[in-house]
Protein backbone atom coordinates (compact mmCIF):
# COMPACT_ATOMS: atom_id res chain seq x y z
CA UNK A 1 0.00 0.00 0.00
CA UNK A 2 1.44 3.49 -1.26
CA UNK A 3 0.87 6.85 0.79
CA UNK A 4 0.39 9.26 -1.57
CA UNK A 5 2.35 12.38 0.82
CA UNK A 6 -0.10 15.35 -0.27
CA UNK A 7 -3.09 13.95 0.83
CA UNK A 8 -1.54 12.14 3.97
CA UNK A 9 -0.52 16.18 5.19
CA UNK A 10 -3.44 17.97 3.60
CA UNK A 11 -0.62 21.07 4.38
CA UNK A 12 1.36 19.92 1.57
CA UNK A 13 -1.95 19.79 -0.58
CA UNK A 14 -2.38 23.29 -0.35
CA UNK A 15 1.09 23.83 -1.80
CA UNK A 16 0.53 25.96 -4.86
CA UNK A 17 2.63 28.48 -7.10
CA UNK A 18 1.90 31.72 -4.14
CA UNK A 19 3.68 29.09 -1.74
CA UNK A 20 6.31 28.80 -4.34
CA UNK A 21 6.92 32.24 -4.52
CA UNK A 22 6.66 33.32 -1.04
CA UNK A 23 9.05 30.31 0.13
CA UNK A 24 11.89 31.08 -2.30
CA UNK A 25 11.25 34.95 -1.37
CA UNK A 26 11.67 33.91 2.52
CA UNK A 27 14.55 31.91 1.10
CA UNK A 28 16.44 34.85 -0.27
CA UNK A 29 15.80 37.59 2.59
CA UNK A 30 16.44 34.72 5.36
CA UNK A 31 19.66 34.06 3.17
CA UNK A 32 20.67 37.50 2.92
CA UNK A 33 20.12 38.75 6.02
CA UNK A 34 20.83 35.82 8.16
CA UNK A 35 24.37 35.29 6.74
CA UNK A 36 25.01 39.50 7.72
CA UNK A 37 23.93 38.21 11.50
CA UNK A 38 26.38 35.46 11.21
CA UNK A 39 29.20 37.06 9.51
CA UNK A 40 28.45 39.53 12.09
CA UNK A 41 28.51 36.92 15.01
CA UNK A 42 31.86 35.78 13.49
CA UNK A 43 33.89 38.87 12.69
CA UNK A 44 35.62 38.80 16.14
CA UNK A 45 37.07 35.16 15.91
CA UNK A 46 37.81 35.81 12.23
CA UNK A 47 39.95 39.11 13.12
CA UNK A 48 41.21 36.68 15.56
CA UNK A 49 42.74 33.85 13.05
CA UNK A 50 44.96 36.68 10.96
CA UNK A 51 44.49 39.87 9.20
CA UNK A 52 43.62 37.71 6.15
CA UNK A 53 40.39 35.18 7.72
CA UNK A 54 37.67 37.92 7.69
CA UNK A 55 38.55 39.20 3.90
CA UNK A 56 38.40 35.32 2.87
CA UNK A 57 35.15 34.35 4.80
CA UNK A 58 33.47 37.51 3.67
CA UNK A 59 34.62 36.28 -0.09
CA UNK A 60 32.86 33.20 0.46
CA UNK A 61 30.16 34.63 2.38
CA UNK A 62 29.57 36.86 -1.01
CA UNK A 63 29.27 33.78 -2.89
CA UNK A 64 25.86 32.80 -0.95
CA UNK A 65 24.77 36.13 -0.02
CA UNK A 66 24.60 38.22 -3.58
CA UNK A 67 22.70 35.09 -5.10
CA UNK A 68 20.40 35.36 -2.13
CA UNK A 69 19.80 39.03 -2.72
CA UNK A 70 19.37 38.20 -6.50
CA UNK A 71 16.63 35.81 -5.28
CA UNK A 72 15.24 38.73 -2.87
CA UNK A 73 14.89 40.68 -5.76
CA UNK A 74 13.58 38.35 -8.71
CA UNK A 75 10.71 37.00 -6.27
CA UNK A 76 9.80 40.24 -4.84
CA UNK A 77 9.18 41.80 -8.25
CA UNK A 78 7.30 38.56 -8.74
CA UNK A 79 4.93 39.73 -5.59
CA UNK A 80 4.68 43.16 -6.53
CA UNK A 81 3.07 41.68 -10.23
CA UNK A 82 0.66 39.15 -8.21
CA UNK A 83 -0.10 41.15 -5.48
CA UNK A 84 -0.70 44.04 -7.12
CA UNK A 85 -0.46 47.61 -6.02
CA UNK A 86 -4.05 49.42 -7.88
CA UNK A 87 -7.06 49.83 -4.98
CA UNK A 88 -4.16 49.54 -2.16
CA UNK A 89 -4.57 51.73 0.63
CA UNK A 90 -1.93 55.38 1.04
CA UNK A 91 -0.43 53.48 4.11
CA UNK A 92 0.05 50.18 1.97
CA UNK A 93 2.00 52.28 -1.04
CA UNK A 94 4.28 54.05 1.40
CA UNK A 95 5.15 51.01 3.42
CA UNK A 96 5.85 49.37 0.07
CA UNK A 97 7.99 52.36 -1.61
CA UNK A 98 9.76 52.45 1.88
CA UNK A 99 10.73 48.81 1.82
CA UNK A 100 11.57 48.92 -1.79
CA UNK A 101 14.23 51.79 -0.71
CA UNK A 102 15.66 50.16 2.02
CA UNK A 103 16.12 47.08 -0.06
CA UNK A 104 17.87 49.20 -2.61
CA UNK A 105 20.35 50.74 0.06
CA UNK A 106 20.98 47.58 1.37
CA UNK A 107 22.37 46.64 -1.63
CA UNK A 108 24.04 49.43 -2.52
CA UNK A 109 25.63 49.49 0.95
CA UNK A 110 26.85 46.00 0.66
CA UNK A 111 28.31 46.42 -2.65
CA UNK A 112 29.91 49.27 -1.54
CA UNK A 113 31.25 47.23 1.63
CA UNK A 114 32.69 44.38 -0.24
CA UNK A 115 34.46 47.01 -2.81
CA UNK A 116 36.44 49.36 -0.76
CA UNK A 117 39.22 49.31 0.41
CA UNK A 118 39.04 52.04 3.68
CA UNK A 119 38.16 50.48 6.85
CA UNK A 120 36.41 53.33 7.79
CA UNK A 121 33.71 53.26 5.03
CA UNK A 122 33.38 49.14 5.06
CA UNK A 123 32.12 49.30 8.69
CA UNK A 124 30.32 52.41 8.24
CA UNK A 125 28.34 50.63 5.01
CA UNK A 126 28.16 47.57 6.39
CA UNK A 127 26.18 48.77 9.49
CA UNK A 128 24.41 50.84 6.96
CA UNK A 129 23.62 47.55 4.66
CA UNK A 130 22.28 45.68 7.84
CA UNK A 131 19.89 48.20 9.33
CA UNK A 132 18.08 48.58 5.88
CA UNK A 133 18.08 44.94 5.01
CA UNK A 134 16.26 44.94 8.62
CA UNK A 135 14.14 47.90 8.13
CA UNK A 136 13.20 46.32 4.78
CA UNK A 137 12.86 43.16 6.54
CA UNK A 138 10.41 44.67 9.14
CA UNK A 139 8.48 46.28 6.16
CA UNK A 140 7.83 43.02 4.43
CA UNK A 141 6.27 42.30 7.29
CA UNK A 142 3.74 44.80 7.94
CA UNK A 143 2.81 44.56 4.25
CA UNK A 144 2.12 40.83 4.65
CA UNK A 145 0.15 41.53 8.18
Amino acid sequence: MTTDLFHAFPSFAALDLDAVRIFLHLLGVSGWIGGQILMLGLLGVLRGLGAEAPRMAADRFAKVAWPCFALAVVTGIWNLAEVGLSGRSDGYLATMLVKLLLVGASGAAAAVHSTTRSAAIRGATGGIGFLAALGALLAGTALGS
